[in-house]
């Protein structure tokens, strides 16, 4: 059962992102992109609940968290989008098709193993009634939600402010994290893990690679890496942001230095 979860949702992930990926190429448009993103983790846990068929309370509270997450990310992106018109990251790649083929790959495969620890516990028979794990993991869910939320919308805000153009947002959240968004989502990815402890049991413990993946790809490769590069240019010559960087721990809010 188990197997057959893991790789039914690995089509499923695929399938929807040839889909999205079509129109994507076709068009040579951003707009779909992160709105794919947030949607598959949607489709992959409503799929997932449905063909366990076992709609267990523990079960059904996963796919609100997810659904949660994903409407509230997937409406952010898509909002930004519509009024930015591109997103610069695919500037000379949505013009290849191999190159802008390789992205939605390699999208397709980090929503799969994101969503591992959600698609073992709806695959589960067990009627658990809730337990620590359960409410911890809720609690960490909901306070990386939390976080993410308030930051997208301080930042959009601060951005569609002309006075603001050219600058960089030290205020709010902002004040104590360099990236708090990112916090959020690596706390929402490490809750669903946390909720999923009490289940998890010989090789399933190796759906712990969701949010260490999610955790890695933030932090070393296409999240943080990358903004701070552009900032580093942008802003190398800049005295006041220098001291906010030197100040302003990267990923964690926290109290200045």
């Amino acid at each position: 059962m188990l197997e057959n979860i893991f790789v039914s949702t690995l089509l499923l992930s695929f399938f929807v992102q040839i889909i999205f990926f079509i129109y994507a190429a076709i068009f040579k448009t951003d707009k779909v992109t992160d709105l794919s993103y947030g949607l598959t983790f949607i489709i992959l846990a409503v799929f997932s609940l449905i063909r366990s068929g076992y709609y267990h309370p523990y079960q059904t509270l996963i796919v609100i968290m997810i659904s949660l997450w994903g409407v509230r990310l997937s409406g952010y992106l898509f909002i930004r989008i519509l009024k930015t018109k591109r997103d610069k990251r695919f500037d000379g790649i949505r013009e290849d098709f191999w190159k802008f083929a390789k992205f939605w790959f390699l999208q397709a495969m980090s929503v799969w193993i994101i969503s591992l620890p959600s698609s073992y516990i709806l695959s589960l028979e067990n009627n658990s009634k809730f337990n620590v794990f359960m409410i911890l993991g809720m609690i960490v869910w909901l306070t990386g939600l939390t976080i993410e939320t308030i930051a997208d919308s301080q930042k959009f805000k601060f951005k569609n402010d002309p006075k603001n153009k050219g600058s960089w947002i030290d205020t709010g959240i902002w004040k104590y994290s360099r990236h708090p968004n990112y916090f959020g989502e690596i706390s929402c990815w490490w809750g669903i893990f946390i909720y999923s402890l009490s289940f998890q049991n010989g090789l399933s413990w190796l759906t712990i690679i969701g949010p260490v993946f999610i955790t890695l790809l933030i932090m070393f490769v296409s999240g943080i890496p990358t903004l701070e590069k552009k900032y580093k240019e942008r802003y190398k010559d800049n005295t006041d942001y220098q001291k906010y960087k030197n100040e302003t721990n990267l990923l964690v809010p926290w109290f200045k230095k």
